[in-house]
């Protein structure tokens, strides 16, 4: 009976958390193609190069605890002890994403002053940033506790408002960075506030200061290793894009943004489903020492990433010149060349992702962290190189390339093919 509620409850997360991705995803595909229509390749390369660093800001001054976050509260043994999670959580990410927009708007306004330009595009890139954050904080909470239909609800609606908003603003300001950017602010805070409201209650208030103050020191030595890992995993998944604007042009990155956009969101959407699917349940499995049911998770957990990444991967290379006349404007058709090899890349990237999993479930990220340096710096040697040599077409097939030697490393450091014991009564939180 037990088994068959597990199973009937992983249905149940699967179902929602496809629905999301599938009601995201098509939101993205038309917004995408509607904006392509309104702005050229060099204004939206500007907004590409800005998203960048919302991207840098979310994955280094937040994620890492957010990932903390989603690894320990399997372990919490009652509703106090999640409230205490989740408050510990929150402050951290909070204080180290106002740092992040504080480095970001003195940043940009020391390039402003050299470049004699406006700053104002910064400024609406700090707050694009702090409300994403606010966006990933809630909805990966709410998956981590497995609640799939509000987090499902949540990325719908904010992935439905975003284009909408940009679009409106765009038809009404102009086709510039500015008016993208002020839609993208104004749909997140639409939706973060709905969604705030409807989980108001949860979780309950709490008055365990000693207990949030163990779960910060906690979260806080689980995210320290993955400080320097997401900032390597940035550079590997966005820094192309700058090296691009350096070397060719704001159009180019344009171009490659475009195609980038697409082909790894959606590849990126369908790790995502199975991510939220698999890794609650394979964590809960850990934390309770049955070693068995989290091999058998990991294990189909990895054969659906490489059966998906396989079909996605024959797709893309078969039909690249209709995607790129369908879900792109005319002056983007150039974009359908870059199609496969970043196609190839996403999908290595997203088993890589998966590959790694036994490190963060054995509380081991810094592990990670070589991996994630080896495809950093196959990255710094290859890109260059490509570029230099081939061009555009060079950056979209360095990917394949830095993403397949960092997957490599990181399946031989996590060994996902081990069937490893564990101790449950030594993982879990405790306050004494």
């Amino acid at each position: 009976m037990w088994q068959l509620l597990k199973q009937k409850r992983l249905l149940n997360d699967a179902f929602w958390a496809l629905s999301g991705q599938l009601l995201s995803a098509l939101a993205l595909l038309i917004g995408t193609r509607v904006l392509t229509e309104w702005v050229t390749p060099d204004v939206f390369g500007q907004v590409a190069l800005l998203n960048g660093f919302v991207a840098l800001g979310v994955a280094v001054f937040s994620y890492p605890f957010i990932c903390a976050g989603m690894r320990l509260l399997p372990e919490c043994r009652n509703q106090s002890e999640r409230a205490a999670l989740h408050k510990a959580v929150l402050g951290l990410t909070t204080r180290f994403t106002a740092l992040a927009v504080l480095l970001l708007v003195a940043g940009g306004a020391v390039y402003s002053k050299v470049m004699q330009s406006a700053i104002g595009l910064f400024m609406l890139t700090g707050l694009l940033l702090a409300v994403t954050v606010r966006r990933e904080l809630g909805i990966q909470l709410l998956i981590g506790e497995r609640k799939q239909r509000g987090a499902s609800l949540w990325q719908t609606t904010d992935s439905v408002l975003r284009p909408l908003l940009a679009i409106a603003l765009v038809l009404w300001l102009g086709a510039d960075a500015g008016a993208v950017l002020l839609g993208y602010i104004i749909a997140s805070v639409l939706s973060n506030t709905l969604w705030s409201i409807v989980h108001a209650d949860e979780p309950p208030a709490h008055n365990s200061p000693i207990i949030t103050a163990a779960f910060k020191h906690q979260v806080w030595r689980y995210a320290l290793p993955l400080l320097p890992m997401e900032l390597i995993f940035w550079l590997n998944g966005v820094g192309d894009r700058y090296l691009i604007g350096f070397m060719l042009s704001a159009a180019d990155v344009g171009l490659y943004a475009a195609a980038y956009l697409l082909i790894n969101e959606a590849f990126n959407r369908s790790a995502m489903v199975l991510l939220r699917i698999f890794q609650p349940t394979y964590f809960q499995a850990f934390a309770e020492g049955d070693a068995n049911q989290a091999f058998s998770v990991l294990k189909l957990w990895l054969s659906s990433v490489l059966a998906l990444g396989s079909v996605g991967v024959a797709l893309v290379f078969l039909g690249k010149f209709w995607m790129a006349e369908g879900l792109l404007a005319k002056a983007y058709a150039d974009a359908a060349v870059l199609m496969p090899a970043i196609a190839m890349g996403s999908a290595l990237n997203a088993l890589g992702t998966v590959l790694a999993q036994p490190l963060l479930a054995r509380k081991r990220p810094q592990m990670i962290l070589k991996g994630r340096l080896c495809g950093a710096l196959a990255l710094i040697i290859s890109l260059p190189l490509m570029l230099h040599e081939y061009g555009l077409p060079g950056a979209a097939w360095a990917n394949p390339l830095y993403f397949g030697i960092e997957a490599l490393l990181l399946a031989l450091l996590a060994k996902p093919w081990r069937r490893i014991q564990t101790n449950p009564s030594s993982m879990r939180f405790s306050a004494a």
